[in-house]
């Protein structure tokens, strides 16, 4: 079925078919219209869910923790300062490895204060235990939002999932959206039918523990995170089988006879591959690595993409400052010990515009030996 919606109604949407028992909500730019239309869902009886009225974006953590613990499906979506003070509920949702979903409409940080699009928000929290996914369009948040439900519940995994999409750009921005029909998600995601208590032999939960049990919790979210990589390639397969759409944690576009590589996440990624079109039609062999999924960091896959080529340009809408871009820094760090020189361009920033005609330049400026290891685009 295809619908024109709005990046904030299509997630709602695919929240809506994945039935979630547990809703908390507490509104903030851009993300706003999702949850008022997930009330609206509640409301005229489409979604039967119980809808949590919270006072901050902390108890919607919290709320949703609680009820994911005792066995519910649940969901929440924030944004920017919104995400920062859920961060203690963040970390104790990934330490304790309990299934749930998370929208992020992304946003930058203050101060200075704006509700325009960049990705600080959202890689801020890549150290918290939570899968981090983002999607490239209104189409992708759709279809991954759906598959973080799934994700997130496999017993392989059970981690906390972050599906991000960009602040207005996506949010607010009407695509076509090939919706699938509820009978197909019904049989893509089933019931929940585990709780990670026993309401038989109640115990604690979250109890202090001792440094050998600390890190030995620690090692287990380790593993997890890496048998995740395996699980979201296989769950993606999934649901190509029944979309016919193609996932996975990254995507390669002219990647087989590549030299300058343009690596990007989230909704640029499109003027991305315009770029790089535009620098093939003048002989450059360009290419486009995709990076959908941020945690786990799929550091095997862009390793193997990297060794090909002769350079790498990472295009970068958060910085880790004292440090740098924070996608390239990933990207160095699973290409280490290649000889193959990396450049970070950092733009976007605060919502600044960022067209594929600077992406190109930096494509051209790479081919001629004129790009520097760190590029801000002012």
């Amino acid at each position: 079925m295809v619908r024109a919606m709005v990046g904030n109604h299509a997630v709602a949407y695919a929240v809506m078919q994945a039935k979630p028992q547990v809703l908390a909500v507490y509104p903030i730019t851009p993300q706003t219209t999702m949850l008022e239309k997930l009330s609206e869902y509640v409301e005229t009886g489409k979604l039967k869910a119980r809808m949590i009225r919270v006072e901050s974006e902390h108890s919607a953590m919290a709320s949703i923790y609680g009820a994911a613990v005792a066995g519910a499906r649940v969901f929440t979506a924030t944004a920017s300062q919104g995400l920062l003070y859920m961060t203690e509920m963040i970390n104790w949702a990934g330490g304790q490895r309990v299934p749930l979903v998370a929208a992020i409409a992304t946003r930058a940080i203050a101060s200075p204060w704006s509700i325009l699009d960049d990705h600080q928000d959202f890689v801020s929290k890549r150290d918290a235990i939570w899968i981090q996914m983002m999607a490239e369009n209104v189409q992708e948040a759709y279809d991954l939002t759906l598959q973080s439900f799934k994700i997130s519940e496999n017993q392989n995994v059970l981690l906390p999932v972050m599906m991000g999409f960009d602040g207005f750009i996506l949010t607010h921005t009407m695509e076509r959206v090939e919706v699938l029909p509820d009978e197909i998600v019904d049989s893509f995601i089933p019931p929940r039918e585990f709780n990670l208590v026993d309401f038989t032999d109640p115990v604690g939960i979250g109890p202090v523990a001792t440094p050998e049990d600390y890190i030995f919790y620690r090692h287990q979210a380790q593993r997890a995170m890496e048998r995740a990589k395996g699980i979201i390639d296989e769950i993606s397969r999934e649901f190509q089988a029944i979309s016919g759409r193609t996932y996975g944690t990254i995507e390669c576009y002219l990647c087989d006879d590549t030299e300058y590589l343009l690596a990007s996440m989230g909704a640029w990624t499109g003027d991305a591959r315009v770029a790089v079109d535009r620098v093939r039609s003048r002989g450059i062999r360009a290419g486009l690595l995709k990076i959908r999924t941020f945690r786990p960091f799929p550091k095997e896959r862009v390793r193997d993409i990297v060794k090909k080529v002769r350079k790498v340009i990472v295009m970068d809408r958060a910085v880790s400052y004292g440090s740098g871009g924070v996608l390239a820094s990933e990207v160095r760090s699973a290409s280490y010990g290649l000889d193959v020189p990396i450049h970070s361009v950092i733009g976007g920033l605060g919502g600044k515009d960022v067209r594929p005609l600077h992406m190109e330049k930096a494509l051209d400026d790479a081919y001629s030996n004129a790009l520097e290891d760190e590029r801000w685009l002012l």
